[in-house]
C-alpha cells in the first residue's frame, strides 16, 4: 500500500468576524490522507471551506486547531516558519492566473526566480532549465521573453504550473487550475496535468467544484459542505455507490448525454432550502436543512465519519 505523503487531522480554521466571539467556520475539524502518486478530489459548492484548505495545507493560513503533516513531518505552521527545502517539495497553483503571475516580469523571469531560490541549477544552467520547463508544458521556448499579459488565460495558466514545476516538487495543490478559464482551453490544461502526473508521480490535491471532472482523473474523491467532509471513496465507488444525500444530490445533478448514463445516476434529489451561513451552522448535522430524509437525531447530534467499506466513508445518521 502507498505510503501517505500527506496526513490531515482534526483541521479547523476559523475567522473572526464582526462581533467578538463570531467567527466563520471555514473548516470545521477535517480528516484526511493523500498517498504518494494519488490524484485525490476535494470537491463542494462555492463556500464549503475547500479552498482555504488548500490555503491552510499550504502555510497561507495558520490553523485554528488540528494537523497537517507531510511525509510524516508536522508542518502545521505558518508557511513564513516552515523550512525552505519544505516549501520546494509543495507548491500551489492557484486558480486565477492572471492574479498569480506578475505581470511586469517576463516569462523567463518569473521561472528563474524559484531556480535561484531554491538553488535547483547552477547559474549557466538555469536559461536552459527555463527552455526544459516551458517544454514540460508545451509552451515554445521564445515565451520566456513574453509578458503575461501578452498571453491567452490558458497559455498564462501553463506558465503557472511550470513555475510550480521548477522546484521538482512531489506535491502539488491545484485551486481550481481551470474554473478561470474558457471551456475551450480547460481540456488542455487538465490533459497536461493528467499527463505530468503520469510521467513523474506527482500526488495532486485537486480543488474542484466541478465533480464530473473528478470522475476521470482522480483516484480518490472528497465532498466538503460547510466546513466538514461529509463522503470520501475511491472515486468508482463514489459515483456507483454514493451513500450520503448531499453526494447523491450532487451526482443526480451532473448532466448526461444518454438515457444508459441516466441509469447509472442515482435517483434525483431534488435540492431544497439555502445553505447556512459558516457563521451560523445549524445543530446536528449541518446538511439538515436541505435533506429531504432528515429525522430527530439530525437535527439534535452531529453524525460521526464511519465507514461504509474499505476506503470509503461517510457523515449521515442514515448510515448507522
Amino acid at each position: 500500500m502507498a505510503q501517505n505523503i500527506l496526513t490531515v487531522r482534526g483541521l479547523k480554521k476559523y475567522f473572526p468576524v464582526g462581533k467578538k466571539g463570531l467567527y466563520v467556520r471555514a473548516i470545521d475539524g477535517i480528516d484526511f490522507e493523500l498517498k504518494k502518486g494519488e490524484v485525490l478530489g476535494l470537491v463542494g459548492e462555492s463556500g464549503s471551506g475547500k479552498s482555504t484548505t488548500a490555503y491552510t495545507v499550504m502555510g497561507i493560513h495558520s490553523p485554528t486547531a488540528g494537523s497537517i503533516y507531510f511525509n510524516q513531518r508536522d508542518i502545521s505552521m505558518p508557511s513564513s516558519k516552515r523550512p525552505l527545502e519544505l516549501k520546494k517539495d509543495m507548491q500551489i497553483v492557484f486558480q486565477d492566473p492572471g492574479t498569480s503571475l506578475n505581470i511586469k516580469r517576463e516569462i523567463g523571469k518569473i521561472l528563474e526566480l524559484p531556480l535561484k531560490v531554491h538553488n535547483m541549477a547552477p547559474k549557466a544552467q538555469i536559461r536552459d532549465r527555463i527552455i526544459e520547463l516551458l517544454e514540460m508544458v508545451d509552451l515554445p521556448a521564445d515565451y520566456m521573453y513574453k509578458y503575461p499579459s501578452t498571453l491567452g488565460g490558458g497559455e498564462r495558466q501553463l506558465v503557472a504550473i511550470a513555475r510550480a514545476l521548477a522546484t521538482d516538487p512531489s506535491l502539488l495543490v491545484l485551486d481550481e487550475p481551470t474554473s478561470a478559464l474558457d471551456v475551450s482551453v480547460q481540456a488542455k490544461i487538465i490533459n497536461t496535468l493528467m499527463r505530468l502526473q503520469s510521467n513523474f508521480g506527482f500526488s495532486y490535491l485537486f480543488i474542484t467544484h466541478d465533480l464530473s471532472l473528478m470522475r476521470n482523473i482522480s483516484h480518490r474523491i472528497a465532498i466538503m459542505y460547510l466546513g466538514k467532509i461529509m463522503e470520501i471513496a475511491p472515486t468508482v465507488e463514489f459515483f456507483q455507490s454514493p451513500v450520503h444525500p448531499y453526494t447523491q444530490m450532487l451526482i443526480s445533478s451532473i448532466p448526461v448525454v444518454s438515457k444508459e448514463e441516466e441509469k447509472l445516476k442515482p435517483k434525483r434529489i431534488k435540492p431544497q432550502g439555502e445553505i447556512p451561513s459558516p457563521v451560523n451552522i445549524p445543530e446536528g448535522c449541518r446538511f439538515n436543512t436541505r435533506c429531504p430524509h432528515a429525522f430527530e437525531d439530525c437535527y439534535r447530534d452531529e453524525p460521526e465519519m464511519k465507514e461504509i467499506s474499505p476506503e470509503h466513508f461517510a457523515r449521515c445518521h442514515l448510515c448507522s
